[in-house]
C-alpha cells in the first residue's frame, strides 16, 4: 500500500497530459482491430491522499464507457478483447490551498487478447498512468471547479486515449492488428470413385418342352390265327339272329 502511494505522488508530478478530444476525427491506424470484449475489473481499487471517494462498481462503469467510445469506431475484420483492472485513482477534492493546484490522477493495468489466435499479445501487463486534461478548469485544481463525475469521466477518456496511443506504437514495432493473410484457396476435391454396377443377373430361360408324342391307334387283337375273318358288324349280327328266329316256321 505506501508503494502505491509512493507511486500516486510521483505520477502526479511526472505523468503527461492527454487530449482526448479528438473523438470527432478519424480513428488512428491500428490496422484490422476491432473491439471484442471490454472486460473492465477493479479488485484492488486504492484511493490515493486527499481524494475525493468513488466506488469499484462508478470505475468500472466509467472505464467501459470511454473504451466503448473510443474504440467502438473501429471496424477491423479480426476481434481483440481489451482487459483493464484500474488499480488506484486521485480524485482532486475542493478545499485545497489554490497553490497547492491538486491533480487528479487514475492508474491502470491493461491486457490484449487476440481472439483469433487465442492468446495474449503483451507478455507482460502495461500499466498506464494518466492525469487530467490541462484546461482553464483544472488550472487552478479540478476539485475547485469540476464535480467528482466529471473528473472521473475526464480521466477516464484519457486512459483510453493512453491505450490507443500504446497499441499504435505495439502496432508499429510489432506488427499488433496486421491483416492475417489470406487463407490459401483449396484444391477441388477428387470425386469419390463410385463403385461399378453390378453385371446383371441371367435370367433363366424355361426349359423346352418335351416334343409331343403321337397318341397311338387302338390296336384289336385278331382272333387266333392270321385268317380269322374281321367281326361282323352290329347289323350283320341282328340279321343272322332274325333268319335264326324265323328258320322254323318256313320248314313246316
Amino acid at each position: 500500500m505506501p508503494r502505491l502511494i509512493v507511486s500516486c505522488l510521483l505520477a502526479l508530478a511526472l505523468c503527461a497530459c492527454t487530449d482526448a478530444s479528438d473523438l470527432d476525427s478519424a480513428p488512428a491506424d491500428l490496422g484490422d482491430f476491432h473491439l471484442g470484449h471490454n472486460v473492465v475489473v477493479a479488485p484492488k481499487l486504492f484511493k490515493g491522499p486527499f481524494s475525493r471517494k468513488a466506488s469499484r462498481a462508478e470505475w468500472i462503469a466509467v472505464m467501459k464507457a470511454a473504451v466503448d467510445e473510443r474504440f467502438g469506431r473501429y471496424e477491423g475484420t479480426r476481434l481483440y478483447h481489451l482487459g483493464i483492472s484500474v488499480d488506484g485513482y486521485v480524485l482532486a477534492q475542493p478545499g485545497i490551498p489554490v497553490v497547492a493546484a491538486p491533480k487528479s490522477l487514475l492508474i491502470l493495468n491493461v491486457s490484449v487478447w487476440d481472439d483469433t489466435a487465442g492468446k495474449k499479445l503483451n507478455s507482460s501487463t502495461k500499466r498506464i498512468t494518466v492525469a487530467e486534461s490541462f484546461s482553464a478548469d483544472t488550472v487552478v485544481g479540478s476539485g475547485l471547479t469540476l464535480s467528482r463525475d466529471e473528473q472521473m469521466q475526464n480521466l477516464a477518456r484519457n486512459a483510453a486515449k493512453q491505450i490507443e496511443i500504446w497499441l499504435r506504437k505495439e502496432k508499429r514495432a510489432k506488427g499488433w492488428f496486421e491483416n492475417a493473410p489470406a487463407p490459401k484457396p483449396e484444391a477441388p476435391s477428387e470425386p469419390a470413385p463410385q463403385p461399378e454396377p453390378a453385371p446383371p443377373e441371367p435370367v433363366a430361360e424355361p426349359a423346352p418342352e418335351p416334343p409331343a408324342q403321337p397318341i397311338p391307334e387302338p390296336v384289336t387283337e385278331a382272333a387266333e390265327g392270321d385268317d380269322a375273318p374281321p367281326p361282323a358288324s352290329a347289323n350283320a349280327r341282328r340279321r343272322r339272329s332274325q333268319e335264326a328266329l324265323d328258320f322254323p316256321r318256313s320248314t313246316q
